[in-house]
């Protein structure tokens, strides 16, 4: 089976001008979501079974963004409990992505101003790697100068596989990529994906509710939980 980082992908070309008018009614109910807390959305734009064959996508299927903040379906978003803002996609990936960069904060390191970044254009990216990714605003960078495989103690990684786990495996990490890059963080599905919706409905539900959510202290070294890490591991070393 292939790795992520082998899907080939087609260059970006000429969109329609009927595919233009429907990515911009998909943005238009996108930009419609509310939220339960700050910068956590409540609800997501249904998502369509399939991505249309002329609209250019990252990696991982999602249509790419040309800019956020304007006729865009990425926005600059807060990340609550952190100080931090980032532009990502609104709805299901800023969900699961905001919830994985919060308990990074909590638990793995500290995040100081500069180690995150988000949507960045295709054009500063390989179209064929999972760094695309961040061009669908569906991936981010958690301290982008430490992508070199190693960058994190015995202990941290731990934690970053529990997150991982956490996210019933919807989410991958460029640590285990075959270019490896220990900063990435992306959704390993596409936008027609019920395990996405399912997980960021569930995490959702969690940051609403009193004594769940990221920041609710954890043990990643129990027996459950390291046990269930680790198949996820293997399970995405393998794919």
């Amino acid at each position: 089976m292939k790795g992520h980082e082998d899907v080939q992908h087609d260059n970006i070309r000429g969109v329609s001008r009927r595919t233009v008018l429907t990515h911009a009614g998909v943005i238009a109910a996108a930009v419609t979501v509310t939220s339960v807390v700050p910068g956590v959305a409540t609800a997501a734009p249904k998502a369509p079974e399939t991505t249309p064959a002329d609209v250019p996508t990252s990696a991982n299927g999602w249509p790419l963004e040309k800019e956020a903040n304007h006729v865009s379906t990425v926005w600059t978003r807060p990340v609550p409990g952190t100080g931090h803002k980032l532009d990502i996609r609104i709805g299901d990936a800023e969900a699961i992505l905001l919830h994985v960069i919060r308990r990074y904060h909590y638990e793995v390191e500290q995040l100081n101003p500069g180690d995150l970044a988000g949507w960045q254009r295709i054009g500063t990216l390989d179209e064929k790697l999972p760094e695309s990714n961040l061009a669908s605003g569906t991936a981010v960078r958690i301290r982008p100068g430490a992508a070199a495989e190693g960058s994190l103690f015995p202990l941290q990684e731990i934690t970053v596989r529990d997150i991982l786990a956490d996210c019933e495996g919807v989410v991958r990490w460029g640590g285990d990529d075959k270019k490896v890059d220990e900063s990435l963080f992306y959704l390993g599905h596409g936008p027609d994906s019920t395990e996405v919706r399912d997980v960021a409905r569930r995490l959702r539900t969690g940051e609403a509710t009193p004594g769940r959510g990221a920041g609710v202290a954890v043990d990643p070294l129990s027996r459950t939980r390291r046990d269930r890490a680790q198949r996820l591991a293997r399970q995405q070393a393998g794919s």
